[in-house]
């Protein structure tokens, strides 16, 4: 893909277009990452997806340009979606709205070819989308019972006397809560974007990055079951001050390393019973 001064031209009024229509989107999406802990990860994905294309540099160089004009229609498609967002105060589809936007610019200026190159890196940017707050809760209310259940069974084997209401765990000295923040989605989507970033770069084969991704998901509920089991038997054997502030914070990240470090183990695992061969990512 060779662009002439036309083409670069062209491309640089469009992505500035881009940045202007979108500039309070990423204004509130930067906001989000700041404000919203579960999603601080955010800042990092448009770097990798930046780097992803730029990976992609010689196939992008030897890529056909041929331009279609279907890609105007994937363009509209995504504007209708960004107006429907900023005219329905619906935040998650004024963001969403950029990847169709992105994806129809690409086509109709460089063609199928070239979107089929750096479909990845495009798709790559939902990461960075918070989802809707709807959707969010449905998820972490069942992973609060689920940690819940897993502390409380973990509690009860070490032999402390625990009663469980709801997400609600009664022990001799004091009584936990499992709040949404100990409900483990914020592990939980930070881990499947680490086990995706870490699974494209470890091995090329598709069907181990998509395992290693979905290996996310147990390997969370355990971790944060661990971390309320954890912190039930620091509150009975130390105190009750031990399941709270500081100790509570710390405890949650030692636990996102133990999660990610089950992850690792799971990767080593896979490469040990299904070798890697040379592939092309």
């Amino acid at each position: 893909m060779s662009l002439n001064a036309k083409q670069l031209t062209a491309t640089a009024l469009i992505v500035g277009a881009i940045v202007l229509v979108f500039w309070q989107v990423f204004v509130r999406l930067v906001d989000a990452w700041i404000v919203d802990g579960n999603y601080s990860h955010g800042f990092l994905i448009i770097p990798l997806s930046i780097y992803f294309v730029w990976e992609r540099r010689q196939k992008l160089a030897e890529a056909p340009i041929r331009p279609s004009w279907f890609g105007l229609v994937v363009l509209a498609g995504g504007i209708a979606v960004l107006m429907a967002g900023l005219w329905g105060s619906e935040l998650f589809l004024s963001r969403i709205a950029l990847l169709p936007v992105i994806a129809g610019i690409v086509l109709f200026l460089f063609g199928w070819t070239v979107l089929g190159i750096v479909g990845f890196p495009i798709a790559f940017l939902f990461l960075m989308i918070p989802i809707p707050s709807i959707i969010f809760n449905q998820i972490a209310f069942p992973l609060q019972l689920l940690a819940s259940k897993l502390g409380e069974w973990a509690i009860a084997v070490v032999g402390i006397p625990v009663l469980r209401e709801g997400n609600v765990l009664i022990l001799p000295h004091t009584t936990l809560e499992v709040a949404e923040a100990c409900s483990g989605i914020r592990s939980l989507v930070s881990l499947i974007t680490l086990g995706l970033v870490y699974g494209y770069f470890m091995d090329p084969r598709t069907w181990v990055r998509t395992l290693i991704v979905v290996s996310a998901v147990p390997v969370a509920i355990v971790a944060n079951g661990a971390r309320v089991a954890s912190s039930g038997m620091a509150a009975e054997w130390v105190g009750p001050e031990a399941a709270e502030g500081f100790f509570h914070e710390f405890s949650g990240f030692i636990v996102f390393i133990f999660a990610f470090a089950m992850i690792l183990v799971i990767q080593r695992a896979i490469l040990k019973f299904a070798p890697q061969r040379e592939e092309a990512k």
